[in-house]
């Protein structure tokens, strides 16, 4: 088993490039089921779970071929309609993603448990209902059964903006006969990547970027190449890193359009970047004073749906305001479980009160001291490396295979930067 030994209190200075968006690769490589033609993708996250992805397309007669680190090629000639393997389905949440192109592709699919990280209730219900919309019929016995020989066109009204079913919903359309609206859509920029690559392979897809999205169904989509963007979380993960260790850093090609809000809510925490072209600037020695409200009232950050701030950086948040100074009241909307982990940072030596399941209070700069701590999911798993990094003294970070798949090389990166950390192997 890995763990991280890491010595903190250094300035982590120089140039980092981010990985291909974690979010983005799990729907583009489903969507290769929907054509029999080769797809091949490239700038993808080398991470356990787009390996975890690949074999699942295999188990269903997918060929999967790794051209180098970050490129796969991808070829659904024939597509099996068996249940898809548990194991691998249950690792991940990505899988879900799944279901919209088998069904579009074979008529009917049978889906065990999604996995992923352990941060709440992830409901499916968006999912039936989009499925259902579209002229499937759902069954639900333990696993989840989808049938649909032929689906339709339908107006979909998404009880919630989910990424996942939004996916799934534009998969499933764009060879259903007749034009599909979907309203309430999710529209950040990993679903842009997936309707952007399907409309590059044939797919007629319009209000790309907003939350209704038209989609015209054709008959056959053609393969090709593309390229994924960026991971945003990766680079406010950066972002964050730099400002709370004091050092100065440029993040490469980061995409600098899908920042706006970051931005904005890092500038609460007294946190500033800039773009320069592609690239993104992190000063050094910025001041981290947490910026209250124009009546002088307790500033709140908290999350919401593209272009809300990124649910997946609310652990970031958490740690970066531990060094800022001044209080600031942390709001997680989404997830009941997201904040059960800030309890290590408290032993760190962190000023944190957990005010319920979706609020908690934090008061900076808190001195921190290294400690053992164990990463519960991957962002609280980065959350915990930048307060270590922040740390004085030694710590140690279990768990790190969490870390692992949804960053990638990450302690190599950190490493470049002027990091002391290493990957050792324990008993």
């Amino acid at each position: 088993m890995a763990i991280f030994v890491i010595e903190g209190g250094v300035p982590l200075s120089g140039t980092v490039t981010p990985s291909g968006n974690k979010n983005a690769a799990f729907p583009l490589m489903a969507a290769c089921l929907l054509t029999d033609e080769p797809v091949t993708l490239h700038n993808l996250p080398d991470i356990g779970d787009v390996g975890t992805m690949g074999e699942l397309l295999s188990s269903v007669g997918v060929s999967v071929q790794r051209l180098d680190a970050h490129s796969l090629r991808l070829h659904a000639r024939e597509v099996r309609t068996s249940e898809l393997p548990a194991r691998l389905f249950g690792c991940i949440r990505g899988s879900v993603t799944l279901a919209g192109p088998m069904l579009a592709r074979t008529g009917s699919v049978c889906l065990p448990r999604p996995g992923g990280d352990m941060i709440g209730r992830r409901r499916m219900d968006t999912h039936f209902m989009a499925m259902k919309a579209l002229g499937a019929e759902v069954a639900l016995d333990g696993t989840l059964c989808l049938q649909g020989e032929r689906l339709h066109s339908a107006d979909i009204l998404l009880d919630q903006a989910s990424v996942t079913a939004t996916e799934n919903a534009i998969m499933a359309a764009v060879l259903a006969k007749g034009a599909t609206v979907v309203r309430n859509a999710a529209c950040e920029p990993h679903v842009q990547d997936l309707c952007k690559m399907l409309r590059q392979f044939g797919a007629q897809i319009e209000g790309i970027g907003s939350n209704a999205l038209t989609i015209q169904g054709v008959d056959r989509m053609s393969g090709g190449e593309y390229t994924i963007g960026p991971d945003y979380m990766e680079v406010g993960s950066y972002i964050a890193l730099a400002a709370a260790t004091g050092g100065e850093l440029l993040i490469k090609d980061a995409a600098p359009e899908h920042l706006r809000m970051v931005a904005l809510v890092f500038e609460r925490l007294g946190v500033r970047f800039e773009a320069r072209g592609a690239d993104v600037f992190v000063p050094a020695g910025q001041s981290l004073e947490i910026v209250p409200d124009a009546d002088g009232a307790i500033p709140e950050i908290s999350n919401a749906p593209w272009p809300g701030f990124p649910a997946d950086l609310m652990s970031i948040s958490v740690a970066l305001a531990s060094q800022c100074q001044g209080t600031v009241l942390i709001h997680e909307k989404m997830f009941e479980n997201r904040l059960f982990w800030i309890d290590k940072l408290i032993w760190m030596g962190a000023r944190i009160i957990l005010c319920d399941p979706h609020r908690c209070v934090v008061q900076g700069p808190s001195r921190l001291h290294g400690d053992e701590v164990e990463s519960p999911d991957i962002r609280a798993g980065m959350a915990l490396l930048i307060a270590t990094l922040c740390a004085e003294g030694k710590s140690v970070i279990r768990n790190i295979r969490q870390i692992d798949r949804g960053y990638e090389r990450v302690e190599e990166k950190l490493r470049a930067l002027g990091a002391r950390i290493e990957r050792v192997e324990e008993s």
